[in-house]
């Protein structure tokens, strides 16, 4: 057991030391985390970090929807909220309340049965409420920043505190979300609507995810941002790809995927470094053909 666990506070949630990155995220890959723990409540989350020693690091992940582990491993401890950060409730005045570990697939499902339109967006991100906070999470149309009211987080010093999307300076998959706050929960505000449009429009939002990404296979989502169409010509980020001859590239168990040449791909047993190093040779083929630098949108951790 890593001598860390002896370090740290007693807590009523649980630490599992050298716990294997590689079950926790879509792409199956990565090394270990030095310290994992599942926090009871945000009251154990909180009495966790204002007694923790100042000098372990901590980060937070969801479901791995959108993280890439190198294959050194996380040092310190990783945060991975539980079922008591999952719960997602419909609220007067066409509101939705979900913790951060809820699937945004989930929100979407609660939204749509309160006939609360306008968090249909929601059902084509592939992550958690926490995950789509940090990084303004959007998809067919929508972002977080839309319809987000109050997002609440626990900062490194253990305190709860309230943000607004203007606080978190929201933009283009990006918050300033300072990097110690731990999201626990979120408002959104909705607007009316019939429960079964609503279902309709995230029908056709799963139909054309299905048909155009491959969302049953190990990936981690789209893996570059779209760039700023000034300096790329109006084109999205697979556009880029596909024009550098990158659509089905490999390095090893890694590849660029057929379908949706924005998404990496892990075929069987590719190691985290490979899939990163096969994403450096596509900006590198993407920036000699077409001049443009692209932006990772997946989240890359840990040591190589």
């Amino acid at each position: 057991m890593s001598d860390l666990v002896s370090r740290l506070p007693k807590v009523r949630g649980a630490y599992t030391a050298n716990a294997p990155m590689s079950d926790l995220t879509w792409f199956r890959a990565g090394g270990p985390a030095e310290v994992l723990f599942r926090p009871a409540d945000v009251a154990d989350l909180q009495a966790f970090l204002k007694a923790k020693p100042a000098d372990v690091p901590v980060m937070t992940v969801g479901v791995g929807s959108n993280l890439l582990v190198r294959d050194g491993g996380v040092r310190g401890v990783v945060v991975r909220l539980g079922a008591a950060f999952g719960k997602v409730s419909a609220e007067d005045g066409h509101r939705l309340r979900a913790g951060a570990a809820a699937l945004d697939v989930a929100a979407a499902r609660v939204a749509a049965d309160a006939g609360i339109a306008g968090l249909e967006f929601l059902r084509g991100i592939p992550g958690t409420i926490g995950g789509g906070l940090r990084m303004n999470a959007g998809a067919y149309g929508g972002e977080f920043k839309d319809a987000l009211v109050e997002a609440l987080a626990v900062d490194g010093a253990g305190n709860l505190r309230s943000f607004t999307p203007a606080d978190l300076k929201m933009t283009y998959r990006h918050s300033e979300a300072p990097e110690d706050l731990i999201f626990v929960e979120a408002l959104f505000q909705g607007r009316p609507g019939d429960p079964a449009a609503i279902r309709a429009a995230m029908d056709e939002i799963t139909a054309k995810r299905e048909a155009s990404q491959p969302i049953k296979t190990r990936t981690g989502g789209s893996t570059f941002k779209n760039p700023d169409p000034a300096g790329s010509g109006g084109r999205k980020a697979w556009q880029l790809i596909d024009a550098a001859g990158c659509r089905g590239l490999r390095r090893g168990n890694a590849m660029v995927s057929d379908l949706h040449c924005n998404f990496l791909v892990n075929l069987s047993e590719a190691k985290g470094n490979e899939i990163e190093a096969l994403g450096e040779e596509v900006r590198a083929a993407v920036k000699a053909a077409t001049g443009v630098d692209l932006e990772w949108e997946i989240k890359r951790i840990g040591d190589a």
